[in-house]
């Protein structure tokens, strides 16, 4: 039977509930981004499109593979006494709750207090949306979308593949998130280099997206309501997670999300999710406690898993 990593996971989980993300010297996830940085920036030199793709496809398969087989030596070359602790605090590093919380709150703050503008900048250091023009109901919904997305990719997603392969696997995740967010874009020659990326990070995220719906179902108090909206509205969006976990959110929250997002002054229709009404302010806040709550269900949850398995 495969082992799982259930008490590692939850205590990773608190660790950054409790002290957050390392400092950037010391961060995994910032060092995968300098590396992919380096090989973007020779990358995009060749002319070839074919080229382009070949070198996406590299990068794709091999850093994910590189970093976690890195992870393993590590945890290999560990004296035993000590692998426990090594195992939890590189798990922790690939879970941003605290940070994600503390940045949503932030803009909440800001609305709460009436300056829109530090608001939109709040914002703005989070979402991929411009934000310059966007109203008080606009802010909230970047904020609410965000917490939504990033608890999947940033919280699930990490805690899954932490429970099933231990760190190495959490921080592999990572590095599929990683090459997404910095060369996954759909213009220009990153069709190319980011191709293999960005279809990677859609296979890595199918799990934790649905597991996130499940957790979200679990976690709110209308099961019913959260599982019957993701299913009708999460096929609705352009991407084949987000759109469920963001729907998952609303069903839950009782809002209505999406709709029409500005990326570099263009504007892109996206599909409405949910029946309920437009997020406001204090909607950021419950939107973060509620990605808590189902953050400690899951951890909970795998507890329990690797208790049945043990006994």
């Amino acid at each position: 039977m495969r082992q799982t990593y259930g008490p590692a996971v939850a205590a990773a989980l608190l660790l950054d509930a409790l002290l957050g993300e390392p400092p950037e010297a010391l961060h995994p996830t910032v060092w995968m981004g300098r590396a992919i940085s380096a090989y973007e920036n020779r990358a995009l030199r060749l002319k070839n499109p074919r080229d382009r793709r070949i070198a996406g496809v590299l990068l794709a398969g091999s850093l994910p593979a590189l970093v976690f087989l890195c992870a393993r030596s590590v945890l290999r070359f560990t004296p035993r006494g000590l692998r426990p602790v090594v195992e939890v605090a590189l798990g922790s590093t690939t879970i941003s709750m605290r940070g994600l919380a503390s940045a949503a709150e932030s803009v909440q703050r800001e609305l709460d207090g009436g300056d829109v503008d530090a608001a939109r900048s709040r914002v703005g250091e989070f979402v991929g949306r411009d934000t310059a023009d966007l109203t008080p109901r606009g802010v909230s919904r970047a904020a609410v979308e965000s917490v939504a997305e990033n608890a999947s990719d940033g919280v699930i997603g990490p805690m899954l593949y932490g429970f099933l392969f231990g760190a190495p696997g959490a921080l592999a995740y990572k590095a599929v998130n990683t090459i997404d967010s910095m060369v996954g874009y759909r213009r220009g020659p990153y069709l190319e280099l980011g191709w293999a990326g960005a279809r990677l990070d859609d296979l890595a995220n199918l799990a934790p997206a649905r597991l996130t719906v499940l957790a979200v179902a679990a976690a709110s108090g209308a099961p019913a309501r959260t599982i019957t909206t993701a299913l009708r509205y999460g096929p609705l969006s352009s991407s084949p997670n987000a759109g469920y976990v963001e729907a998952a959110f609303a069903g839950a929250l009782g809002l209505r999300l999406g709709g029409t997002n500005v990326y570099g002054g263009v504007g892109r229709p996206g599909a409405l999710l949910g029946e309920g009404r437009p997020p406001q302010a204090g909607d950021i806040g419950r939107a973060v406690r509620l990605m808590r709550r189902l953050c400690a269900f899951l951890a909970l949850t795998m507890l329990l898993v690797e208790g049945a398995r043990r006994g």
